[in-house]
């Protein structure tokens, strides 16, 4: 028994809106983050900037991207298979870029921890989204848990590494008034 693109599509219809909701917002909040933290990311900070916030906007970004084009009503397994694996070999060379920068080049000094989940994670998640392009084109239902698994691992990484940034912008950015003095004795 074969089961048509359409229906498969339509039992993930739930799941895609919900992913693609929160990307949206946590795309959104990261600008609020970028705000916040605009004290501590001037032209010095500018190499962290490009290095962690901006990683972090572009993997939510891919999630919502993937989303809607998973949501466009008129696929084919071909149209869907190239739509992903364009998105995915984009993602697979921006992260390898990243991972460039973290983990080859040494510009920062980053713990293994960071390194995992602003470089090698997302890379997985990049190269799951071309597997699950492939199996599109091969026809296989399950690129849609494939394609899942990628967009988790690439939401799970963003909330991750934004979470990360805001306690370290939170380190950083200086109190707005200063402590009270100890009464004297």
């Amino acid at each position: 028994m074969s089961t048509s693109l359409p229906e498969i599509l339509h039992a993930w219809h739930d799941f895609y809106v919900l992913l693609g909701t929160a990307s949206a917002t946590l795309v959104g909040l990261m600008f609020v983050a970028a705000s916040i933290g605009a004290t501590v990311f001037n032209e010095e900070h500018g190499a962290a900037l490009k290095a962690f916030i901006t990683p972090t906007v572009v993997h939510f970004a891919a999630a919502l991207f993937a989303s809607l084009v998973i949501m466009i009503p008129a696929h084919s397994w071909e149209s869907l298979g190239a739509l992903l694996g364009i998105g995915g070999l984009a993602g697979v060379i921006y992260s390898g870029s990243v991972l460039m920068q973290l983990i080859i080049r040494h510009r920062f000094n980053v713990d293994v921890v960071d390194r995992m989940y602003y470089a090698v994670i997302p890379l997985v998640g990049y190269v799951l989204a071309l597997a699950a392009a492939v199996l599109s084109f091969l026809h296989v239902a399950a690129s849609e848990y494939v394609m899942a698994a990628a967009l988790m691992t690439l939401l799970l990484a963003g909330l991750r590494n934004a979470w990360d940034m805001m306690l370290w912008i939170m380190m950083k950015v200086p109190g707005g008034t200063t402590p009270p003095e100890p009464p004297a004795t």
